[in-house]
């Protein structure tokens, strides 16, 4: 099959499209052409790459049709931020394309009311981003199931892997905190420290991609969640870090007010985004009807990224 991957030079798409080419599809990656592939891989010399701006060609409504023009059988699209967006593309490509896969997020719920979170769960999305997409989501989920456009929904929770520094046990991407919790340091964590967060390794997400592919019958029209197989909370993340380095975790909690006055002010905005959220979802769907199966629990997917992070001289180690 001709697969299309908008978006395919990003972290997911540095695992998915190799992954692809190796099951014999003939793969075309959509880009800016302003990113490399976070890892060099011979399949890359294989696949034909398009310079496409999005942004610039919806505007001019051209998009859709330039996607439609490759004639693809399958098009991933992993950087649909909008409702609009998704309709101008699902307009182009009704009738041709066999499936359509997006990539959502399980920020798409806001607060769950019981966990581990199921796709059934009502959506209660806060923040332009979580309810952006679960708008795409309702809208593609409406169209595969009453218009019969064979759309598939995978919603991955804080990817991470080698090349992508994680969401740290603070609940932000300050790598301070994690060389702080790697010299014996104190941190500071929100409240008690049990809300959580809920990691896949970004091989794992691309592995959902080509499961959904592969078990179209029943993917098509769906949600599944794609996240590690389970969550973490911020207390048991940091003091596993700082484990890991030989060192006891030196934890201090403090209420949100004062934890937001003792961070910068972007961390706590991006603390308490994802503690609001306390993301914990469940694979049992994407089990069940796809075959996902992750390989990385969560704690092993920040651990490569961080070892990629500490070799690449991002984080260092002192004193």
């Amino acid at each position: 099959m001709h697969v299309a991957v908008i978006g395919g030079t990003g972290h997911v798409g540095t695992y998915l499209v190799p992954e692809l080419v190796a099951l014999g599809h003939e793969v075309t990656v959509v880009s800016r052409g302003k990113r490399h592939p976070y890892h060099d891989h011979p399949a890359w010399r294989t696949v034909k790459h398009v310079t496409i701006d999005r942004d610039a060609d919806e505007k001019r409504a051209e998009f859709g049709p330039k996607i439609r023009a490759l004639q693809a059988d399958v098009v991933i699209d992993m950087i649909c931020f909008s409702e609009d967006s998704a309709r101008h593309l699902v307009d182009a490509l009704r009738g041709q394309v066999q499936h359509f896969l997006h990539c959502g997020t399980i920020w798409i719920y806001g607060p769950s009311v019981s966990v581990p979170a199921t796709e059934d769960q009502p959506r209660r999305p806060f923040g332009d981003y979580g309810i952006q997409k679960a708008a795409i989501e309702a809208y593609l989920l409406r169209e595969a199931r009453q218009n019969g456009f064979p759309a598939t929904c995978l919603h991955p929770g804080h990817i991470v892997g080698p090349g992508w520094p994680p969401i740290n046990p603070q609940g932000n991407l300050n790598l301070e905190v994690f060389l702080q919790l790697m010299r014996g340091e104190e941190v500071v964590l929100p409240n008690l420290g049990m809300e959580t967060l809920h990691h896949v390794h970004a091989a794992d997400v691309a592995q959902s991609f080509i499961k959904a592919m592969l078990n179209w019958s029943t993917a098509v029209g769906e949600s599944f969640h794609v996240v590690s197989p389970a969550a973490l909370t911020l207390r048991g993340y940091a003091e596993a870090v700082a484990a890991r380095f030989g060192q006891e975790a030196k934890l201090r909690y403090v209420g949100w007010e004062e934890f937001r006055k003792l961070v910068d002010e972007r961390d706590a905005q991006a603390t308490y985004d994802h503690i609001a959220h306390s993301p914990n979802a469940s694979i049992d769907k994407a089990r069940r009807l796809i075959g996902y199966n992750p390989r990385y629990p969560s704690l092993q997917a920040i651990f490569e990224s961080l070892d990629w992070l500490i070799e690449q001289g991002k984080i260092v180690i002192s004193g």
